[in-house]
Parts: C-alpha cells; structure tokens; sequence
C-alpha cells in the first residue's frame, strides 16, 4: 500500500477500533485502553500511516505552534547561559508533543509587528519569560491566548501561569549563608528593578540582613549582566569601606564583579566573599569559582512547556509553581 495515500480509516479498519480512537492515539491522549493503543500502533507501523498535520490543524483551527517571547535584546539573550537552559527545558518537553517552538526576541516591539503576528493566529499559546514593567506588548498577547511566564509576572493578574523559583527565599538563604562566615558589612548588586526577579531578591537580602541586626548595605543595580556587575561593583567600592561580602542577583554579574575586586587588590574570599545566583557554567569557570544559588532552569523551561500544553488539552493546571533554589558552596564564599 501507499503509506502517503493511507487515511486514518483504513488505520481504524486495520486495528478493528474506531476512527476516534485512532485519533485520540495519534494526539497522544490517555484515555485509550491498551489493548487498543497496541492494536492502533501495530496498524500504524504496518500501514506506515504518517498523520496529517495541516489536515489536523485545520479540522482543529489550531497551529500547533508555540511562541516563546523573550523580552530582552539579542546580546543579552545570547550572552546569558540561563536562557538556553530555560530553551532546552522547553524543548524537551515539547518534542514529546505536537508542538513546534517559535522564537521571539524582541526587547521592543515597534509597530506592534510581532504581537501582531502572535495574535493573529499563528501561535496556539506564548511562554514569557524575563518580561520587565516597560514590555507593555505583553499584556496584548496574554489578552488574546493561554500565556505562561516564566517569573512571576511583574503585573500579576487572577488568572495568571507562571513557574518561579522562591526568589526571596533564595536571597534570605545566600545572605544568612554570608552571615554565618562572620561577614558584617554585606553589599549586594541586584538586577534590574523593573523585573519581579530582582525585587524579590533584594527584599530577601534586607530580610536576612534585619534578621541579623546588620544595617541594610548598598545595592546597586548590575542589570543582569557581567558588564553590569562590575560598573556596579566598581560604584560600591568607590563608595567607601569595603564591604566584606557580596551578594550578587546573578552569576553573570557576580562574574564581573570578582574581577573588579581582583582588579583593586582584593581577595576573594579571603577580603570579599561572594554568592551569585543560577549554578550556570559561568559558576565553575571563574576564579575562583562560584559559590551560588542553583536555580533549576532546565526545569523550568520543561515544567512551562508542559503546563501550557495541559491548558491547550482543555486541562487545569496550578496558576502558581515555585522550584526550590539550592546554595552551591565553592571557593568564592
């Protein structure tokens, strides 16, 4: 036989079940008995029926396409471990689905052209992640499709998906850590302040700190990047009595900020002690390595992709998931 011209019929006819049985194999679904999934798959294999996806999209008004919407610029995106982490979470979990990923970076969308093609039907659902207070496009695209953030969503609205880490607990846990070394002079270099993240990192870090009876110490913001940490570790040491320790809101920052502290004559950890956050590569590769918070990206990106694919298939999923952050000791603290 032709396996292009095979139908789902002649599948059905082959495995003695019905159409929609076969149907709901092909789409993956559960509810099938197995004598009937073996049936179907054994007619499938025989016949080599390959299943018609524009057929299926177009029966189902449904493209089986995802946007993945990263608000940050290309250099950012590209530069940062954390984000191909997060898109190999993603990925895994969609290969073993109908779903295909798109990709969207846009730090702007000017003209609206891209959440104009969003929601103009090329996509069934969107997963957001890294979205700032100023991504105002964000809101169009929630408003016209199933959408999970990765973060807690800087406007968070009933209704809301999002898988997060335990950003304050993560930041009370790295600055208690520092403070159980002996260190009483603590900076800390945040991201930017226009994301929940950064927030929530910060409010942890003064929380461990007023627990301590410590004064609160400088923060300043590193903007999620290596460049960005040193200028701002560059702007706390130029500020006057040194700090004795640093947390640092990402590993990419704390990265430079130990090189600007290598830089004055410091040492680490001996002088400065410092915690990042993320356990990515650039964690083991300085020097001295990283001490660090692990935040399960790579399961974020696969517990996203699987709760938009729950609310696609019509199901409930929690609005809220939080994954535990896990202190990494190395040399740097």
């Amino acid at each position: 036989m032709n396996h292009a011209a095979v139908t789902i019929e002649e599948v059905a006819a082959a495995a003695g079940v019905s159409r929609s049985t076969v149907s709901r194999v092909v789409n993956g679904s559960t509810a099938v008995s197995p004598a009937a999934l073996d049936a179907v798959q054994k007619a499938i294999a025989d016949l080599k029926y390959v299943p018609n996806r524009a057929a299926r999209s177009l029966a189902s008004r449904q493209t089986l396409a995802i946007g993945l919407v990263v608000p940050e610029d290309t250099t950012r995106f590209f530069g940062d471990p954390f984000f191909a982490s997060i898109v190999s979470g993603i990925n895994e979990r969609l290969v073993r689905s109908d779903y295909v990923l798109n990709l969207f970076i846009a730090s702007d969308d000017p003209g609206h052209k891209m959440t104009s093609y969003m929601r103009g039907g090329n996509v069934d659902g969107a997963i957001i992640v890294s979205h700032h207070t100023s991504d105002t496009f964000v809101d169009r695209i929630a408003a016209t499709m199933p959408v999970v953030y990765g973060g807690r969503p800087v406007r968070h609205r009933e209704g809301d998906y999002y898988v997060d880490i335990d950003n304050i607990a993560a930041s009370r846990d790295a600055t208690q850590y520092l403070i159980s070394t002996g260190r009483r002079r603590i900076a800390t270099i945040t991201g930017p302040l226009t994301m929940a993240s950064a927030v929530d990192r910060l409010q942890g870090f003064h929380s461990a700190l007023r627990d301590a009876g410590l004064p609160e110490g400088l923060n300043v913001d590193g903007e999620y990047t290596s460049d960005g940490g040193a200028e701002a570790m560059r702007q706390i040491l130029a500020a006057g009595d040194p700090p004795d320790a640093v947390f640092v809101a990402s590993d990419l920052m704390a990265r430079g900020a130990i090189e600007v502290l290598q830089g004055a004559g410091l040492r680490v950890p001996e002088d400065v002690a410092v915690v990042g956050v993320d356990d990515s590569p650039v964690a083991t590769s300085a020097a001295p390595a990283l001490t660090t918070m692990r935040q399960p990206s790579f399961e974020q990106g696969q517990t996203m992709a699987g709760l938009l694919l729950d609310i696609l298939s019509g199901q409930n999923p929690p609005h809220g998931t939080i994954l535990e952050a896990e202190l990494v000791v190395r040399a740097s603290a």
